[in-house]
């Protein structure tokens, strides 16, 4: 996990999951690869999140870097993300993204949603 303290403006990766974006990168062979993070509505507790590899940014995209791995999220999903860190675990079910929302009021069992 980061040290310190992350601004309300900023989502990090944590350093479990910047080395699973970067293995993943070395697996396709692209060095452009980023983890895109995005916040969709839906989910069993309102908002949901959605994980994407991509290569490319757009214009109202923000892009965070931890270990030279890179973490995009558009300028809508930053506004419910602010603070969070999206970390990788690995447990008995198998292994997954998970992300810490300090915004999030509540989450469902998965982790995968959440409501402000």
């Amino acid at each position: 996990m980061p040290d310190g303290t992350i601004a309300n403006n900023e989502v990090c990766l944590s350093t479990s999951a910047a080395k699973r974006v970067a293995e993943i990168r070395q697996m396709e062979g692209n060095d452009d690869l980023m983890l895109r993070l995005a916040v969709l509505g839906g989910g069993c507790s309102g908002f949901q999140y959605k994980f994407d590899l991509d290569a490319n940014t757009n214009d109202d995209d923000h892009v965070f870097e931890t270990d030279g791995t890179k973490l995009v999220v558009d300028d809508v999903s930053l506004s419910l993300l602010g603070g969070a860190v999206v970390d990788f675990k690995t447990e008995l079910g198998g292994s997954f993204f998970q992300v810490e929302n300090p915004n999030a009021s509540a989450n469902c069992g998965c982790g995968a949603s959440f409501s402000l």
